[in-house]
């Protein structure tokens, strides 16, 4: 492996030209690809096929033709003003009035009056209009939604309180650039404080650019083949970004390491990405990894997610195997500091020097191993503990400011309603083979009338051929409120007594029963994810560092921290600590999504540090150091890097705690969250810590283990000879030569 990467470095330097040629265009023929590439189809609305509520809204889009499920929605909800009801003359044709603009316009399918429908609450303060459409939320025209928005600017002109709900006029959270923006701005400033140069700070920016532009591209290029969007590819932008300067920092780090010990630009360009290069691609496996783990959730979106990501975090790699090198041989002493480019001698000494704050960190961990162990896991266990009250569901209106429409239209339907009004469930009921159907669906609509929780349940409605009714179940308690999830589950528990009796099936869905389906799915999919890509992971560090010890350490290691950030999660969006210090209006169930990105996610990050700091420490234990003297020098050579990173991540993700959006803030708080601990107390305490107190057992290898794994080379023992003789040769296995 060394060998090859070291090759593909020294080549890449050589024909620095050609590879940058070779870069720009395949930039070039993506970006072409895009632009000419029809749009996505979007028509498959399947989010996670299998559960319950899914199979009864496919069931909706196939017996009632014509009616897109999935299309848009306006729910306006009128106020009287203070002491007036909204059945009053003047309120009322106010109303009316709004209806009947509102129901003009070529997408327009219906527009029902609260008079008309019994959307009217009972002490009169209160009615809502209900405003369908015949396309999806995304597919509305402006010419329709400025139509509605005049219709409701026009009402309220009239003295009525008007707010408005649902996905037609729904505030869209930001795109991102803006955070990443930020989070590119801080990366400079924390590459420029790390290297003390321009170029060296501006290049891993500009190839992780470079390689981003490239993903993006290739997934807009292939959206109308395979189904992906600009939405499938967030993930793979802020992997791509995040992942693309760690990688060429490592790189270019090296390179300014191996310049500094008088080698000249081509070779150290070799030894850079032999060396360097080799965690790279291992560290770039295990993100690959984690990220191709999605497609066992069972989640069609998440499985796209996942490899757009994976395929944008290989070509990470490949840039800075290829791109770095090609890049610093057009300018290979603008990435060295200004003390090494013009004070050589005196720069050479403080660069080399065995004292810098990594190594007296590594022997200060050293000194006492024990009591710093169990200080960062008593500590890390105890933010742990709250994760075991995780509750799960999706953030809806209730969870946005009291600044937007949608929550002030959900907290008055609320009042004047009840709460469980902004949940209700749709009941399907399948009277296909019915002899009475109507006589079924009233029967079934009667039954759940009479279970406890449930407040009103409206007529069924019937398809054209009448052998499939719908009728909502209004729930006494709120959507995410667990007395609601309770109730689901009894309604289908009571079914098959209910169904035998009726004659006819039925099945729950909805939002409500929606997001309580998928977030149990989840939940139970967590386990299967994380013993996937914890057991490939393990699989592929026990071949990188040849040692059965520190692929579980690792493994320990993530486990602490990713629970310990879901456990501070959980305090702050759930339990609500500390949660106006970051803008948190409401707590309540933490987003359904959000422990499976956080698993998946940090684990290829915290992977990421485990193979470039303990790899440089391998690499000093094969070429002779003593197991404390690898330890330091691994921290001495990689520690600042390493921190450097961290902050980066940190910075990119923190970027999205200040959006408004609910969902994007907590992955945003979480991922930050998680990457400090992973990062500072895992990979920079307790690692040293552990390997302090195994010694030689840490790389210790059964003798039939060692004839089976094929050997990598990831410490480039090939590229630099080891000491012939070595006083702990007896407790590893040779060095491997390629």
């Amino acid at each position: 492996m060394a060998s090859f990467l070291y090759r593909l470095g020294h080549g890449a330097f050589r024909w620095r030209w050609f590879v940058v040629l070779l870069w720009a265009a395949a930039l070039v023929t993506a970006g072409f690809g895009a632009l000419k590439a029809p749009a996505a189809d979007d028509s498959n609305t399947s989010f996670m096929p299998g559960i319950e509520a899914q199979k009864a809204y496919d069931l909706i889009g196939e017996r009632f033709p014509g009616a897109d499920a999935n299309g848009a929605d306006a729910r306006i909800v009128f106020v009287a003003p203070d002491g007036q009801k909204v059945t009053a003359a003047g309120t009322r044709t106010v109303i009316d009035d709004f209806v009947t603009e509102a129901g003009q316009g070529s997408q327009v399918a219906s527009a029902v009056s609260p008079y008309k429908s019994d959307a009217v609450s009972k002490d009169g303060s209160t009615a809502y209009a209900t405003v369908t459409y015949k396309v999806a939320a995304g597919d509305l025209t402006d010419s329709s939604k400025d139509a509605l928005r005049h219709a409701v600017d026009g009402a309220r002109d009239k003295g009525v309180t008007v707010e408005v709900g649902g996905t037609a006029l729904a505030t869209q959270p930001a795109a991102g650039g803006s955070a990443e923006a930020i989070g590119i701005g801080i990366a400079a400033v924390v590459l420029l404080i790390t290297f003390g140069s321009l170029a060296a700070a501006g290049l891993p920016l500009l190839t992780a650019v470079i390689g981003v532009g490239v993903s993006m591209a290739g997934i807009l290029a292939l959206g109308s083949t395979f189904g992906l969007s600009l939405t499938t590819g967030t993930l793979a932008s802020m992997l791509g970004l995040a992942v693309g300067i760690d990688y060429a920092l490592f790189v270019v780090s090296r390179y300014r390491e191996e310049r500094s010990r008088g080698r000249d630009p081509r070779e150290a360009a070799g030894l850079a990405v032999g060396t360097a290069g080799s965690a790279v691609v291992f560290a770039g496996l295990t993100v690959i990894i984690a990220l191709g783990g999605l497609s066992v959730i069972g989640v069609p979106m998440l499985t796209k997610m996942g490899l757009c990501a994976a395929g944008a975090v290989a070509v990470g790699v490949l840039v800075a195997l290829t791109l770095v090198p090609a890049l610093l041989g057009m300018w290979p002493d603008a990435v060295l500091s200004r003390g090494v480019r013009r004070k050589r001698a005196r720069a050479l000494r403080k660069q080399n020097s065995e004292h810098n704050g990594g190594s007296r960190w590594a022997r200060f961990v050293q000194r006492r191993p024990i009591a710093v162990l169990l200080v960062c896991v008593a500590g890390l266990g105890a933010l742990a503990l709250p994760s075991a009250s995780l509750e799960l569901g999706m953030p809806g209106d209730e969870s946005k400011p009291v600044s937007t429409t949608e929550r002030r239209a959900y907290d008055a339907l609320a009042e004047g309603f009840g709460a469980g009004f902004n949940g209700p469930l749709t009941i399907v009921v399948d009277a296909k083979n019915s002899d009475a159907p109507k006589a079924a669906a009233s029967a079934i609509a009667e039954e759940i009338k009479g279970t406890a929780g449930v407040v009103s349940v409206s007529s069924p409605h019937f398809n054209p051929t009448g052998d499939t009714a719908l009728f909502s179940a209004v729930p006494a308690t709120g959507p995410n409120d667990q007395t609601t999830k309770d109730l689901v589950q009894t309604i289908r528990a009571e079914r098959p007594g209910l169904e035998k009796s009726a004659g006819a099936t039925f099945e729950v869905t909805g939002s409500t029963a929606m997001n309580i389906d998928v977030a149990t799915a989840l939940q139970n999919a967590l386990v299967p994810y994380l013993i996937v890509i914890v057991g490939l992971a393990l699989v592929l560090l026990l071949v990188v560092f040849r040692s059965v010890l520190v692929p579980v350490k690792a493994a320990f290691g993530y486990l602490l921290s990713v629970l310990a950030s879901l456990g501070v999660v959980v305090a702050v969006f759930q339990w609500g600590w500390g949660a106006q210090l970051l803008g948190v209006e409401q707590t309540g169930p933490i987003m359904s999504l959000m422990p499976i990105f956080l698993v998946g996610i940090v684990f290829g990050l915290a992977m990421d540090y485990e193979v470039f700091l303990v790899a440089r420490m391998r690499e000093a234990y094969v070429h002779g150091d003593r197991p404390a003297q690898a330890v330091v020098a691994g921290f001495r050579h990689n520690a600042r890097v390493v921190v450097a990173a961290a902050v980066i991540m940190i910075a990119v993700f923190s970027g999205f705690i200040g959006s408004t959006e609910s969902m994007i803030k907590t992955i945003g708080f979480g991922l930050a969250i998680a990457v400090l601990f992973d990062a500072f107390f895992v990979r920079m305490t307790i690692v040293p810590a552990v390997l302090a107190l195994l010694g030689d057992k840490a790389w210790w290898l059964p003798r039939w283990l060692d004839r089976l794994l094929p050997r990598v080379d990831i410490e480039g023992s090939g590229l630099t000879p080891a000491p012939a003789e070595s006083s702990h040769e007896s407790a590893r296995p040779e060095p491997v030569r390629t």
